[in-house]
């Protein structure tokens, strides 16, 4: 039962498929930001993970109506449903371009009177606009169900930690920009705006904040792994200890890193995770001066 709550995920066996989902939940991103009303540090534009795979959630159209977006990486099917039981829906595999997600997207949204005005174009991302996309076509359904896998578990330890703090919090969600899981726990404090900010990342960094989170791995960090960095990164950050083995910070971004086999491989995944989520948030939290003691809720350690 462990194995199958944590199983492998190297990258190199999926890194094509990977690409491609993760195109894929940026269409299905985008059509949540075309709908969902504003909320702060870009939180209305996430996906949320689901038993079966990712969702937008209820998102508002005509007439009190309300529509939701699955992605069911279990069945490996787009479906999307709405507040009066109608459905459309189309099938994930392998041979199946961005450009043919984009037709199929479009095309049951329509069928289901939804009108979103979407940019199709990737952010930050290399290739052409997703309805032009058919070199990004690889689509492994074992290692997708095995990502997905990945981040029910993840998410059920974020939020057994988010249970441990009483200040401002965000949900946990998938960022769909930079296809990591993340959790972010906030001082209330305003941070400066960082040089060079432009509107997306000086919405997203109005505050202090510590996150966490998950990601499957990229160029510069080819393995899967977790993470936690502060933000505004304080001095001695990355000299303050990571008791968990195998846990270590990157001088250069100032993050914490603990490789996701680390844990998968562990006698007790959940006590790790945890545990490194816990180092690197006090870590954070004592160098960038929070009050620590009353953030803490009666089930902080």
């Amino acid at each position: 039962m462990m194995h199958r709550a944590w199983p492998g995920l190297p990258l190199d066996e999926w890194r094509e498929t990977k690409e491609t989902l993760h195109r894929y939940c940026q269409m299905v991103g985008k059509v949540r930001l075309a709908l969902a009303p504003f909320l702060n540090h870009w939180w209305h534009v996430t996906l949320y993970v689901t038993v079966d795979g990712l969702s937008t959630g209820m998102l508002p159209v005509w007439g009190g109506r309300t529509v939701e977006v699955r992605l069911d990486l279990r069945e490996h099917a787009v479906r999307i449903v709405d507040s009066l039981g109608a459905v459309g829906a189309f099938v994930l595999q392998p041979g199946f371009a961005c450009a043919d997600f984009h037709d199929e997207l479009v095309a049951a949204l329509r069928s289901l009177g939804v009108e979103a005005d979407v940019d199709m174009r990737p952010y930050d991302l290399d290739g052409p606009a997703f309805f032009e996309d058919r070199d990004h076509d690889t689509y492994d359904a074992d290692a997708v169900g095995r990502y997905a896998q990945v981040l029910r578990s993840s998410t059920v330890v974020l939020e057994e930690f988010a249970g441990r703090f009483n200040g401002k919090q965000s949900p946990v969600q998938l960022f769909w920009h930079s296809f990591d899981l993340a959790y972010a726990r906030f001082s209330g404090r305003r941070a400066p705006v960082r040089e060079g900010a432009g509107m997306v990342e000086a919405e997203a960094y109005s505050h202090e904040v510590i996150a966490f989170g998950f990601w499957p791995g990229d160029e510069q960090v080819p393995y899967p792994a977790y993470y936690s960095y502060t933000a505004p990164a304080p001095p001695g950050l990355t000299e303050q200890p990571l008791k968990v083995p195998e846990a270590f910070w990157n001088d250069e971004s100032g993050t914490a890193i603990l490789p996701y086999d680390a844990v998968r491989t562990a006698e007790d995944p959940r006590a790790t995770l945890l545990g490194f989520f816990e180092e690197a948030y006090r870590a954070g939290g004592r160098t960038a001066g929070w009050d620590l003691a009353d953030f803490a809720t009666s089930a902080a350690p």
